[in-house]
């Protein structure tokens, strides 16, 4: 363990940050910027609900269509009349 705590270099240089460094941060940093003025622009283009104005009679708006599905309705048995 010794012998590995003396091959560490120290130093006036060791531990100060490289130029390449800081270039790195700042190609990331704009990477970003740019990514999120991109998504921003995107999400503008979104409508402001994604509900159907007018569904087709084939194609029913609520949930519950998939096959499979049991729904409140069919959940319940139909109570006999008196």
């Amino acid at each position: 363990m010794l012998v590995y705590l003396a091959q560490q270099p120290t130093g006036p240089e060791f531990g100060k940050a490289s130029p390449l460094g800081l270039l790195v941060i700042l190609i990331l940093l704009a990477g970003t910027v740019l990514l999120v003025r991109s998504m921003n622009k995107h999400l503008k283009g979104l409508p402001e609900t994604f509900e159907p104005e007018h569904p087709e009679p084939d194609q029913k708006a609520d949930e519950g269509t998939e096959p499979g599905v049991i729904t409140e309705d069919a959940a319940d048995p139909p109570k006999p009349t008196a």
